[in-house]
């Protein structure tokens, strides 16, 4: 617990399921503080090690923090943005309530009138931007480049996961389900490694309970084609950088995504990689003469194979596109960067600054 009277932004996170939100707000806060930004977590689901306030502390908002005139409230969604608008707006706390929309779809009427309530709104994409019907300041999400770096040497990274070091690997991190398209990424492979005997394919990640008969099926799919030995179902590990670093390849294959950022995770570990047109990913990746990598229309199984044929292919396009990324990734893709930015818009509301 932190003193309330030495916080002045707070993060509620009012979910107790492991979300993209949750992580974007656990990995956030501690740099947001080496930054001098006096950020708290308020709710479930977090670490105990991040700085966090109670619900006690909440009739504190009454009183002005140390040094300044109100408080920030960022949420980041719906069940977020309520109790700030009632806290401000009814009770007359001393808040001011910032918005985090990564929803790329048409609003309801709802979340409309929540949003038009914000004192500031934050668009993860252009493209999530596109759907805000208020004005927006666009941050991407950034990646953290002291965990996600390029291995020093591939072939020991692969030992370590005890992963056959002489074989090149393509790989699909998250969720083990169809709005993923861990399947689509399971049929490309199924097609491309018959004729590559120097290639292997691992899935990392857990399916849970309701879509576990769909990982059966995936694994029953691979057994049939004579592969089970050459792609590889890992499941869900807390080491995720050091898959990233065994990988020669890495494909999105989401049919939907808010955001993503498994892309950046693999361009920050100098990986080259294929990702469809959904989410943030095609302002991720750069395509054409200076590509990191390959962007593909969502659920074109056909694109995939033969994207990734053209990368496995060809050693030199990748080893060249993995340099890209990496560049890109440290280069506009921080989470330093990302924290910075969102900064600039707490002080300026806590300096009584106003969005229009």
């Amino acid at each position: 617990m932190v003193d309330i009277s030495d916080v002045e932004i707070i993060a509620p996170n009012f979910k107790q399921r492991l979300s993209g939100v949750t992580s974007t707000i656990i990995q956030l806060i501690p740099v947001q503080r080496t930054l001098g930004q006096k950020v708290a977590a308020l709710g479930p689901g977090l670490p105990e090690s991040l700085p966090h306030i109670g619900y006690r502390s909440l009739p504190s908002l009454w009183c002005r923090p140390k040094n300044r005139a109100l408080r920030v409230w960022h949420a980041r969604r719906n069940i977020e943005m309520l109790p700030a608008i009632f806290m401000r707006d009814i009770l007359r706390m001393k808040l001011k309530i910032v918005f985090t929309s990564a929803s790329q779809r048409k609003h309801s009427g709802w979340t409309k009138f929540l949003v038009s309530r914000m004192d500031a709104v934050i668009a993860t994409s252009n493209r999530t931007a596109a759907y805000l019907e208020v004005p927006s300041t666009t941050i991407m999400h950034g990646i953290d480049t002291q965990r996600f770096f390029p291995a020093p040497d591939k072939a020991a990274a692969k030992a370590v996961l005890n992963l056959p070091a002489d074989k090149k690997i393509a790989g699909c991190f998250g969720r083990v389900r169809h709005q993923k398209g861990t399947d689509l990424f399971v049929d490309s492979m199924i097609s491309l490694l018959p004729q590559r005997p120097d290639w292997i394919a691992i899935i990392a990640g857990r399916a849970t309970p309701s879509h576990q008969p769909f990982e059966t099926e995936l694994k029953e799919k691979v057994k049939a084609a004579g592969l089970s030995e050459r792609i590889l179902f890992v499941g869900e590990h807390t080491n995720i950088p050091d898959w990233y670093r065994a990988l020669d390849l890495f494909i999105a294959p989401q049919r939907w995504e808010g955001f993503g950022l498994t892309p950046l995770e693999a361009m920050a570990t100098q990986v080259p990689v294929i990702a469809t047109d959904v989410g943030a990913f095609s302002e991720l990746l750069v395509t054409g003469e200076d590509e990191t990598g390959i962007l593909i229309p969502a659920g074109d199984l056909a694109a995939m194979a033969d994207a990734a044929a053209s990368l496995m292919d060809d050693p030199e396009r990748t080893k060249h596109a993995g340099e890209r990324g990496l560049s890109r990734a440290i280069a506009s893709f921080s989470i330093e960067g990302e924290a910075s930015r969102i900064g600039a818009i707490y002080e300026k509301l806590l300096s009584g600054g106003v969005f229009a």
